[in-house]
């Protein structure tokens, strides 16, 4: 491996299992490949990678693109895509670690998904019919988000025939014209950040943008503004359900503007759907656990005047079943029972793992005494920035 061909070692590590979903390439280890969220070595030709091997695939992957190289250099990591052409797609990070450089590749699935595809509720499906506002899909790093977007962009290019507009670091899924014309820009090759390209789309007449993530106040401020102007926003925030989205949001702004600001999101805001992905009982990758928080007066009302006494926005979902909206203990109480997840997995994903105990002392495994003893931490496992974009489900 004194001279680098990628395309063969890619090659090789693709065909480890049909449910490859990242290739990781760090010195001091045999290349891997991640398989349902467990990292397998793969035999490439070199058993230990080399502070030149990452060198010399970085110098291949990056090519002659010179500002993924310049970003390299002065923020120590870049974001670029790289295409295996018959194969596959990649969405690539490399990173300096240590004085050396490590290189993930997230593989992209060839078709673009549906929602019925990745097995997302139905209700999702509502969001195309939507006129204006703003939509965020939420979770932590691998859990899908991304995917998620590309399945309801889908639905819309299937269905309306709008001028849609994506902003992506770098671009994931390629969306072809069909009923609707979708317009797609990536950070480095086509703008500089986010927010200037947000600003231009404002100019470009669509009637859906998608911003690939709210990273900071200015892009926020834009989208907000282009929710209120009459446009659908879509985008991401690395956030762990539908409050701690809310809360991030505000905490961007300064403190005497956050009256203000809660009054614009709880105007604006249509959706706010987070997604955690959890083993499967089966071992047969992960099954994606999606809370929905829609915009309903109640809702309205607890996003403006915060959360207290007797305005719960988990006890607005669990009463909104009705409307549409789920929240993250429920969907993983009903997973538990129809055994497509175990309980302590259930529990180790939940957002109140203390009171799901309770509501499953009659079920299988431990008493709610032990659990209760031994309390699992009331945060989903943050996932590595290798975990899965493409396995929502075992479908994914």
């Amino acid at each position: 491996m004194s001279y680098i061909d990628l395309p063969p070692i890619i090659e090789k590590m693709l065909n480890v299992s049909d449910s490859v979903s990242d290739l990781n390439f760090s010195v001091g280890r045999s290349p891997q490949v991640e398989v349902n969220g467990k990292l397998v070595p793969v035999d490439v030709g070199v058993k230990t990678i080399t502070p030149y091997h990452t060198e010399i695939m970085a110098m291949a992957l990056i090519g002659d693109n010179a500002e993924a190289a310049e970003k390299l250099i002065k923020t120590g990591s870049t974001d670029i895509s790289y295409s295996l052409p018959m194969r596959s797609r990649f969405r690539v990070n490399i990173f300096r670690q240590r004085g050396t450089l490590g290189i993930v590749m997230r593989v992209i699935p060839p078709q673009v998904p549906s929602l019925a595809s990745l097995d997302l509720p139905k209700q999702l499906g509502e969001i195309i019919e939507l006129k204006n506002g703003l939509v965020l899909v939420t979770g932590p790093t691998g859990s899908g988000k991304s995917s998620t977007l590309a399945a309801v962009i889908n639905k819309f290019n299937q269905e309306k025939p709008y001028h849609i507009i994506t902003i992506e670091d770098p671009i994931e899924f390629l969306h072809l014209h069909r009923v609707a014309t979708i317009n797609q820009r990536e950070l480095g090759s086509d703008t500089p950040n986010f927010a200037m390209a947000l600003r231009a789309a404002l100019r470009q007449a669509p009637k859906v943008i998608l911003v690939g993530e709210m990273r900071d106040i200015e892009t926020t401020e834009i989208a907000l503004e282009a929710a209120e102007t009459g446009h659908l926003v879509l985008s991401t925030l690395h956030t762990i359900d539908a409050a701690k989205t809310i809360d991030r949001i505000i905490g961007m702004y300064p403190k005497n503007e956050e009256s203000v600001i809660r009054t614009r999101l709880a105007q604006t805001f249509r959706f706010i759907v987070s997604q955690r992905l959890v083993p499967r009982a089966d071992s047969k990758g992960r099954v994606a656990a999606v809370e929905i928080l829609k915009s309903t007066p109640r809702t309205r009302e607890y996003i403006d005047r915060g959360e207290g006494e007797g305005r719960s926005l988990v006890e607005a979902m669990e009463d909104g079943t009705l409307e549409g909206m789920q929240n993250f203990d429920t969907v993983i109480e009903r997973l538990i029972y129809e055994k497509v997840i175990t309980k302590d997995d259930g529990l180790a994903y939940s957002t109140n793992p203390h009171n799901l105990a309770l509501r499953l002392s009659g079920f299988g495994g431990g008493s709610v005494t032990e659990e209760m003893q031994n309390p699992v931490r009331s945060t989903p496992p943050v996932a590595s920035a290798s975990a899965p974009a493409s396995s929502l489900i075992s479908k994914y």
